[in-house]
């Protein structure tokens, strides 16, 4: 479309005005330099409206400076712009994804082309559908060409040169609402609202950490991988978790029992292993700190050797010497030295202290049990003598009250009012402390009864440390009178397997053990029952001092495949035969 003017200085004159360069005006297009991106989200209001016949963004206009608004010459009519002074023309609340404009004021010999003619201008042109009532809707390709047909609303359209009120109008442009526009809008709004999910899904999904590997079910084979994996160290803890997986599952029966059994029998190996790695690490644990409480050591000793240094160096002798900014540095050295040995040195006694705490638990009960009691003893003390001196106090009180009655009795005319109001005090200070005798003697009687209760438990102590007097006395008897002995029965102890009255203690025991159980017992089964008694107890050591004593223990094998087992049986009866 081309816009043929009279002036073409004029023109450019009015668009100088407007802040915007001068186009060719013959033969040129409407909009070649116009970027289509703009305007595309939805929701986001235009920036500025497209100017028509222009091809170029006009700059921000500010909201108090009247846009100018110029003639626009079309092929077959001619837009004449409103009056400046008048309020710009009202429009609807836009609809979302909106791109269908109401074009009303047309003239009633305007036709289709007319219209085209006018508003391609403003872009692509989809559809328009023409009343017979001098309006039409017309529907673009994109959003942002609303905002430039918006533009046209308030322009007076002339047909020609004709002045015929049939070839005249006054445009009128307003947003409308189209079911296609509403339908596209939310189809583009679901495809985001995809887009987003899609996005967040594979957040998750690349922050979701990996899950394990599913457990494979049961069967010979697999038991049989399984097993074999049990065995090895470096693969005991994926094996002992299929284990469990099956177990919990239920794939024990009856035909699969001994291997399941084999299997728990495999994972009980271990326990050995895991606690001899357990006092492993320990003794290392022990090591590094000792290491680390040298380094400490010799770190402070280093320490002491710096700050010995600096005290050196700011005694008069060789201070008078530094300049002013030296001796500010000493001192500033100085004191962050001290302050890094003091906390070395607090770190380093906190671990002497540690080391050094070694009381039992049985001291520490007996200690807070000792405090407690003594809390209890001197609270109650407190308690009596508060409570004495609250019952003297209402003794004087009384005694007050009383006096104050006969002189009254005695005065046959009218009271005081100042004694009057001393015997209302006094009467409420006597109630007052009645109350206050009341709440003492509930917190005596609670006291006395934690008392009572603790003096109890001191007895059950008292009681269970005579016994333990009495046992410690008992195996002191033993040991003189197994040392009293005769000089044969000691010769024969000393040729004898057992070297110490330990290990006879200890026979004794597993000899009743085993004498209860007929058919034998494996190592690990009597050592737990020892550890019961001593802690200390080593599975090594009892192993080889039953091996020693051959007429008294003897090892045998039990069990078929899998179930194989080696067990202990008590013998003595037979080897006191062959003795």
């Amino acid at each position: 479309m081309t816009l043929p003017m009279s002036d073409p200085t004029a023109w450019a004159t009015a668009m100088n005005n407007l802040g915007m360069a001068p186009l060719g005006i013959a033969g040129q297009p409407i909009l070649p330099d116009f970027d289509p991106a703009l305007g595309m989200m939805t929701g986001i209001p235009p920036i500025t409206p497209m100017m028509p016949g222009l091809g170029i963004v006009p700059p921000p206009i500010p909201p108090d400076m009247p846009v100018v608004k110029e003639i626009i010459h079309c092929k077959s009519c001619t837009l004449f712009p409103p009056n400046p002074n008048l309020p710009p023309p009202a429009t609807r609340e836009r609809p979302p994804g909106c791109k269908t404009v109401f074009v009303g004021g047309l003239p009633e010999n305007g036709t289709e082309q007319i219209i085209v003619e006018v508003f391609e201008q403003c872009g692509e042109i989809i559809a328009i559908r023409k009343s017979k009532k001098n309006f039409c809707h017309i529907r673009f390709a994109e959003e942002y060409m609303v905002d430039k047909a918006l533009y046209l609303s308030g322009y007076r359209i002339r047909l020609g040169s004709s002045t015929d009120k049939k070839d005249t109008g006054r445009l009128h442009v307003d947003f409308a609402q189209a079911r296609d526009d509403l339908y596209e809008w939310e189809c583009k709004q679901r495809m985001l609202a995809r887009e987003e999910r899609h996005r967040r899904r594979m957040e998750e999904e690349r922050l979701r950490p990996p899950s394990p590997p599913p457990v494979v079910h049961y069967s010979d084979h697999e038991c049989s991988i399984v097993a074999e994996k049990l065995k090895d160290d470096s693969k005991f803890s994926e094996a002992v978790q299929t284990l469990l997986t099956w177990i919990e599952r239920g794939e024990v029966n009856r035909r699969s029992a001994n291997n399941f059994y084999s299997m728990i029998q495999s994972a009980n190996s271990h326990v050995r292993r895991l606690v001899n790695e357990k006092a492993a690490h320990e003794k290392d644990m022990e090591e590094a700190k000792e290491k680390f409480k040298q380094a400490l050591s010799g770190i402070l000793i280093q320490f002491e050797q710096i700050v010995a240094v600096y005290h050196s160096a700011s005694k008069q002798k060789a201070w008078d010497h530094f300049t002013k900014a030296q001796r500010k540095n000493i001192s500033v050295w100085c004191k962050q030295a001290e302050e890094i040995r003091n906390i070395h040195n607090d770190e380093l006694m906190g671990i002497r202290r540690e080391e050094e705490m070694e009381m039992s638990d049985d001291e520490i009960e007996e200690t807070t049990e000792t405090k407690e009691t003594e809390e209890s003893v001197s609270q109650a003390e407190a308690l009596k003598e508060e409570n004495d001196s609250l019952r003297w106090q209402l003794d004087a009180y009384r005694n007050e009250v009383e006096l104050l009655k006969q002189e009254q009795g005695k005065a046959h005319r009218e009271d005081d009012p100042n004694k009057e109001q001393q015997l209302k005090l006094l009467q409420q200070a006597l109630q007052g402390m009645q109350q206050h005798l009341l709440k003492v003697q509930e917190e005596y009687k609670r006291k006395e009864a934690e008392l009572e209760k603790v003096k109890d438990d001191k007895l059950q102590v008292e009681k269970m440390l005579e016994n333990l007097k009495e046992k410690e006395s008992c195996a002191s008897r033993l040991c003189t009178s197994s040392q009293d002995s005769d000089y044969p029965l000691e010769k024969t102890l000393n040729s004898s397997p057992i070297k110490s009255e330990r290990e006879a203690l200890l026979v004794g025991i597993i000899s009743t053990f085993l004498h209860v159980h007929p058919f034998g017992a494996s190592i690990e089964y009597i050592c737990s029952y020892l550890h019961r008694l001593d802690n200390k107890i080593c599975t090594s050591d009892v192993e080889c001092l039953m091996g020693r004593l051959q007429h008294t223990f003897r090892q045998e094998m039990t069990g078929v495949g899998a179930s194989l087992e080696k067990r202990w049986k008590f013998c003595g009866f037979e080897g006191l035969k062959l003795t």
